[in-house]
Formats: structure tokens, sequence, C-alpha cells
């Protein structure tokens, strides 16, 4: 491992959820966990951009080890931001709706036995034919055309043989009209899409415009495409996709996200611990002297582990380190140590880490350990 610090500007990554993250079957590719956390270890943010409504996006987010940060999902309807502590799991930060009875209306004229779904955010779906189990993310729960068409929504699907064919007679309503497949269509409200949702996120963020990078394989995934600076699609995406993209990387079957969560953070020993290659890969890319902060939860182990860095003269947070959440503060200091990071110790005895309280304003006290402090 080189001693000379590799600093990596912070990016906003935009990943689908869907044939990036998990495959047909529901499983998550061998590795792709520990990758995101060393994205996340390197100060890079890691927003969830989906079709899938929010129901069908927390269980697979909590999977995934991203239970803080924003996500993007329902194709850009709706912005949440993924909280451990609130009572749901998320606070919503924003829900992009429109009247959907003009539309409606015209696909059941145009489609009499059209299956129509309307979103209800967090929940599930109100229907007036049910779908299939696993059709739609979440419950459902049926009602009548007339009440469907009579309050705002944020999404609504429609679903029918060869309903692709009236995408055009129903954006003349002034929706958004994605066609998921020739027999689905998903409906926004005007002017909604993944990357609207993205780019209000970057700028609440302060990431620069050219620090974004997205990967996905769907049709819905090409205006996130234009957005951002860098675009990947997956091996297995349509010929349409795959062309809207700046690359090309492996199917899902590949695990394909791989090589690009790789792109983002130094090389790092794989033979280390997880904790300890996030560690060196925080410290790697902190762009000023860094420290490890540490806070207590109600009982020995640590609600929080993060790397804090000293910029303008100030302390300012860089990095989360996923692995050291209910670990102990030996534990860390054990990591650090396997990760050749020196810290203070004391001159006799068992030369324990010489720890600092440290208190800030988003939080209780915690515990400071400078690294490569010799």
């Amino acid at each position: 491992m080189s001693a000379a610090t590799v600093t990596c500007t912070r990016t906003l990554l935009a990943l689908d959820i869907d044939g990036k993250l998990v495959d047909a079957e529901s499983r998550i590719p061998s590795g792709t966990v520990e990758e995101l956390d060393l994205v996340r270890a390197a100060g890079h943010e890691i927003v969830l951009a989906t079709g899938r409504s929010l129901a069908g996006l927390l269980p697979i987010a909590l999977r995934l080890g991203l239970t803080d940060g924003s996500a993007v999902c329902s194709n850009g309807s709706v912005t949440v931001r993924l909280d451990r502590s609130a009572p749901s799991g998320y606070d919503v930060v924003a829900a992009r709706t429109f009247d959907p009875g003009p539309v409606i209306r015209r696909a059941v004229h145009l489609v009499p036995g059209v299956r129509v779904a309307v979103e209800e955010v967090g929940w599930g779906w109100r229907t007036n034919i049910p779908f299939a189990p696993g059709e739609l993310n979440g419950q459902q729960k049926p009602a009548t055309l007339v009440d469907l068409a009579s309050e705002p929504a944020t999404r609504v699907v429609l679903a029918a043989p060869g309903i692709r064919r009236i995408a055009d007679a129903l954006d003349a309503t002034g929706v958004t009209v994605t066609a998921m497949d020739f027999d689905w269509l998903d409906l926004t409200a005007p002017g909604v899409n993944k990357a609207a949702a993205l780019d209000d996120v970057r700028k609440q963020l302060r990431i620069p415009a050219d620090r974004t990078v997205a990967v996905g394989d769907g049709v819905n995934d090409r205006e996130m495409f234009a957005w951002a600076a860098r675009s990947i699609a997956m091996g297995h995406a349509p010929a349409i996709v795959r062309s809207a993209a700046d690359e090309t990387t492996g199917t899902i079957t590949e695990a394909g996200v791989l090589p690009v969560l790789r792109s983002l953070v130094p090389t790092v020993d794989s033979s280390l611990s997880s904790l300890a290659q996030q560690i060196f890969v925080a410290e790697q890319t902190a762009p000023g002297p860094a420290a490890l902060r540490v806070w207590h939860g109600t009982g020995p182990d640590l609600s929080r582990c993060e790397v804090w860095t000293l910029q303008d003269g100030h302390s300012a947070r860089h990095a989360p380190i996923p692995s050291g959440v209910g670990t102990t503060m030996r534990a860390i200091e054990t990591a650090t140590l396997e990760a050749r990071l020196p810290f203070p110790r004391g001159d006799e005895g068992r030369r324990r880490a010489q720890w600092r309280s440290v208190t800030t304003s988003s939080g209780p006290a915690g515990f400071e350990l400078p690294l490569n402090s010799l």
C-alpha cells in the first residue's frame, strides 16, 4: 500500500436498482454491498434512482446497507431522505403530483379494459382491476375509476396489451408518459423524470454538475444519462439505451456495476478486513488531515463511525465508515493498525490509542482519533 494520499473529488453516483444492483430474482451480485461501502467511504454520495415505488425501494436499500442519504423513486416523482432514526426509515423531501383525471379518462376511452393503478406513497397502490403479485411494489386496494381520477397523484400505471401504441395520444394531455414496455406505461407530472429529481438532489448536496455519474439499463434512464457527466449502460440494456450512454459495462449476470464502483475509489489491499479497507480509503481520499470520529449508542457498541477532515481551518465530515457501526473503539483501533495508518498512542505499557473527546453541532459528544499522526 502506498503512503501517498489519493484525493477523490466528491461525486454523486446515481444508481438504478433492477438489472444493476439486483437481478430478476432479487439477488444482489456478490461483492456489491462491499463496493458500495467503499464508494461511500471515499466520500461520494450514492443516490438510488429507480422507477420502483417507495414501497419497493425501501427493502432493497436496507439490503444494500443504504439506510441514510437521498433516494429518488417512481421515476422522479418522489424524493426521500433515508434516515434510520425516522419512524418509517425515511422522510419525504418532495412528492411531485399532477391531476390524473384527464389522462385516465383518455386511456379508458381508447382502451376500455385498461388496468389503472395510482400510487400511494410508502404504502402501495389503488387499482381498478387487481394486478398480479409482483407486478406492483407494495400492497393494493380496490378503487373505482372515478376515485382514481379524482385526487392528485405522484404516479399512475396503465397496463393493457399493446398500450404503448397510444402513448402519443396520452402525452397530448400534458403528462410525462414513459413506455416501460409494449404493455405498460408510467405516467408522472409534466417535466418529471429521474434527471430532474437528481438535479435537485445535486444542488442540495452542492455537488458540481461535472461530478455526476449515472448507471442504468432502461428507457426511463435516458434523461438521466443526458444529465450525468459520465453515463454507463449495463451490457444487457437495449441498443437504444446503450447508444444514449457514454460507456457500456458488463451485464447484471457479470456484475457489471462492480467495475464502475471500483473506478471511484483508490486501489486497496483486498486481503484487509472490510473495516480496514474503508478506513484506508477514507483517509486516502480526505482532502486534508483526517481523523476518525465515533459515537456510542445506548450500549458499548458504536452508533456512528466517520472520518472527518480539516478544511479551511474547520473540521468537516468527509465520509462514513459503514462497517464501524455496531463495533467497538478497540475494533476501530485494530482495523486502523491493519491498514497501516499510525495514530497517537501512549509511550508506556500497552500504548493505548489516545482518543480525545469532541462535540459537534449535529449531535452528542463523541471521540476522535487523528490518522497518519506519528
